[in-house]
């Protein structure tokens, strides 16, 4: 059992069954195999540059290793999609020290404000002290949103009026963290792709208040990126990668509809590590990404 609980979430079972068809219903492993593979990876969501990296190596493996079982193909393809996802044990957690700032990113309606509330609320259990910053000051009601989770969370949120100075909403989070000695600041921030060069600035203005006022706090940017928008994901990554430097990446919605296979091609086509990931609605539902085990989940 991994970190999506006994039930068996859609992308893993049918990726699995997709996989399972493809290669171990057959006699033997022949070109028909790959066009197939090929196909069940994609339409998971995989894209195609990683779908070709994965069958291509496969390919050189098979001949290199001399395997012919549908079995030992199958195992090679599970280490060959380990490694592609797998950053380095480090590099898939959080900052572990303390004052933490973290700057939430991402566009509206990923799951960006509920992420937030779960992961104060995962700090809250394990003893840390946290504040809320409602940075987004673009969106009507963000705050508000933030406001809900805090007062249900018990956790401070310190805000601004509607389209007031993102920058200045951080700079009194910071003031108020340090006075309140508080482990872990939780920033929201706008998600406006469609105006990229002013979202550029905001966080930059943003970045620079944390690193002037706060020299001493360990750091953390990370973008929420929806499972269920598959291959936008990977475009949002890519936009939201050029406006600002990301330490990792949360994978929310990663039960239900979403295929998934959005994880692998994020993990190939970038350097960056996914951290967490949302597996449902509960205030629980936010687990740590273990590489090792989402393949596995994939396999079992």
């Amino acid at each position: 059992m991994g970190f999506l609980g006994d039930e068996k979430k859609s992308f893993f079972g049918k990726l699995q069954q997709k996989i399972q068809d493809v290669i171990l219903m057959r006699p033997e492993i022949d070109e028909e195999t790959f066009d197939e593979l090929e196909e069940a990876l994609i339409t998971s969501d995989i894209g195609m540059e990683t779908t070709m990296r994965i069958t291509d190596r496969l390919r050189q493996d098979i001949k290199k290793m001399k395997l012919h079982e549908p079995k030992e193909v199958q195992e090679r393809l599970k280490e060959i999609i380990k490694e592609l996802i797998n950053k380095g044990e480090e590099a898939h957690k959080i900052v572990g020290e303390y004052p933490l700032v973290i700057l939430m990113v991402g566009v509206n309606g990923g799951g960006k404000t509920t992420t937030i509330a779960k992961l104060a609320n995962r700090y809250l259990k394990n003893g840390k002290s946290v504040l809320l910053a409602a940075a987004d000051t673009f969106r009507a009601a963000a705050g508000e949103q933030l406001q809900i989770w805090g007062d249900r969370a018990g956790v401070g949120v310190i805000k601004h009026q509607e389209g007031a100075d993102p920058s200045a909403v951080i700079f009194d989070a910071v003031q108020a963290a340090k006075a309140r000695n508080i482990d872990v600041l939780i920033c929201d921030t706008a998600g406006r792709l469609q105006n990229k060069k002013n979202l550029m600035v905001e966080l930059e203005k943003m970045s620079k208040v944390i690193s002037r006022e706060y020299p001493e706090a360990r750091r953390e940017t990370l973008l929420v990126l929806d499972a269920t928008t598959g291959k936008n994901a990977v475009s949002q990554a890519q936009e939201f990668g050029s406006i600002t430097e990301l330490t990792g990446i949360v994978i929310t919605k990663l039960d239900g509809t979403a295929k998934g296979g959005i994880a692998i091609t994020i993990s190939d086509e970038y350097e960056l590590p996914i951290k967490l990931i949302g597996v449902g609605e509960g205030i629980d539902d936010l687990k740590d990404f273990d590489p090792i085990i989402f393949a596995e989940n994939i396999f079992e």
